[in-house]
């Protein structure tokens, strides 16, 4: 495909799984009623989702490096759209969360390719443009998401919701699987680290399974959190000794990549756990119904899409890591306004602050990642990416619900300072001008110094 379609391409895929949470979110409740399902049946229609997708990212990763990112993009689409046109005409409530944790399943083949394809069309230095207009595109499908999931559930009901991507899943997951071209893939074909990638899916999902279960667990959630400890352990043991690791040596010994990784995660789990918060805030100590709490948070995805368009630029002046840490500054000052937020422009101030940190942030980090990676070697780093904006959200949502018995105030204190202490890490990233601090290799980092194992 050529770089216009490569683009509209990977923003399909990103802004319809963006839209996908957001539009389900607002119709689970109707879903409840209609199918006589309990609360945590319904919570399983995201949790299995969230599961499915976070354990398998980085294998659908090194799956699109050996066997294309095209190719695996469509699959994943074509799979998608399939799996959630099938949900919504679901008889039933098991129906419904199998479907969803096979929706996972293809969201994690398509989601690393998104950025794999752009890695590469676009050669290095020309990343920053292309990425900044895929997170417009999800900051823009954040903000529609409510309106259209409401909109859909209040005339035809909560299963069109699920066909709202069908078609557009099946045009681009037919189109990448069509149209000539061939995908870029090495000539020698690394093997695959099955036993690795099952120890990471097992950590991962334990991980994520844990995290949702809080607080109020019990011997489940602290359960799966050993699971994950025990898995994630077995995993670095058999990554350090297997002649062919799931996870190549430049990308875990990259400092920068590492550190950008890093921010991802405070990042996300700042947003997610700040409007998980505010929402009982709006709602319940302001008494607003849904659509009076969704135009307050409106400034959140205008500065996200404003931000993330003006971020290439910032790199290219500023460099990722001056650009970085301004972006997790405001990240945290928009959280501290709306601690103390409750008039209709303290709230608009403190939301705007957090789109503009998060929309930065995101474009500065993603690239850092993306750009070191070799074209070889780019879908497991996107696997990466994705994997660190899934896990960051359900950690920071998790930390939330676990404050928020002491009130919403103490919980934002406490997301602000997961996003003020997440500013040193951007001293790892390259300064303004500079070239990438490592390219990523199957093997090995080229940097001058061989990576190590």
């Amino acid at each position: 495909m050529n770089r216009g379609l490569t683009l509209a391409s990977s923003v399909a895929g990103a802004v319809l799984v963006a839209l996908d949470g957001t539009v389900l979110t607002v119709a689970q409740p109707s879903l409840q009623r209609s199918l006589h399902a309990s609360f945590a049946s319904v919570q399983w229609t995201g949790t299995a989702y969230l599961v499915a997708v976070a354990s398998l990212l980085v294998f659908a990763g090194r799956l699109g490096d050996r066997y294309g990112h095209r190719r695996t993009f469509g699959l994943g689409m074509l799979g998608f759209g399939a799996a959630s046109a099938g949900a919504g005409l679901a008889p039933g409530i098991g129906w419904v969360i199998g479907l969803r944790l096979a929706q996972g399943v293809f969201g994690a083949l398509l989601q690393p390719a998104t950025l794999g394809m752009l890695r590469a069309a676009y050669p290095p230095e020309r990343l920053a443009v292309p990425l900044a207009v895929r997170t417009a595109a999800i900051g823009l499908a954040a903000a529609a998401g409510p309106l259209l999931g409401g909109a859909l559930v209040s005339g035809p009901g909560w299963r069109a919701v699920f066909f709202v991507g069908a078609l557009p899943a099946a045009g681009f997951g037919l189109a990448a699987l069509a149209l000539p071209g061939a995908d870029r893939r090495p000539a020698v074909r690394t093997p695959l680290d099955l036993p690795g990638a099952l120890l990471l899916a097992l950590a991962l999902a334990c991980l994520v399974q844990a995290l949702v279960s809080l607080p109020g667990s019990g011997v489940w959630g602290v359960s799966a959190l050993g699971g994950a400890v025990l898995a994630g352990t077995a995993f670095v043991r058999h990554e350090r000794r297997g002649a062919h690791p799931l996870l190549p040596p430049g990308v875990i010994g990259s400092p920068a990549v590492g550190a950008a990784l890093g921010l991802l995660v405070a990042a996300s789990a700042a947003l997610f756990g700040t409007l998980f918060a505010e929402t009982y805030v709006l709602q319940r100590r302001l008494a607003l119904d849904p659509f009076q709490s969704a135009l307050r948070s409106l400034p959140l995805a205008v500065l996200m899409v404003l931000s993330a368009a003006l971020c290439p630029a910032l790199l290219r002046r500023l460099g990722a890591r001056r650009t970085a840490v301004a972006a997790m500054a405001l990240l945290a000052l928009g959280i501290l306004v709306l601690s103390g937020a409750t008039g209709t422009a303290a709230l608009g101030g403190g939301f705007a602050l957090l789109g503009a940190g998060f929309g930065t942030v995101m474009v500065a980090a993603t690239e850092v990642v993306v750009r070191g990676a070799r074209v070889a070697v780019a879908g497991v780093a996107g696997g990466l990416q994705q994997t660190a904006l899934n896990v960051g959200p359900v950690l920071g949502v998790a930390a939330a619900t676990a404050l928020m018995g002491a009130g919403p105030r103490p919980a934002l204190l406490v997301l602000a300072a997961v996003a003020a202490l997440a500013v040193p890490a951007a001293r790892a990233l390259s300064g303004p001008g500079a070239a990438p601090d490592t390219e990523i290799t199957d093997g090995r980092v080229r940097s001058g110094v061989p990576a190590r194992r």
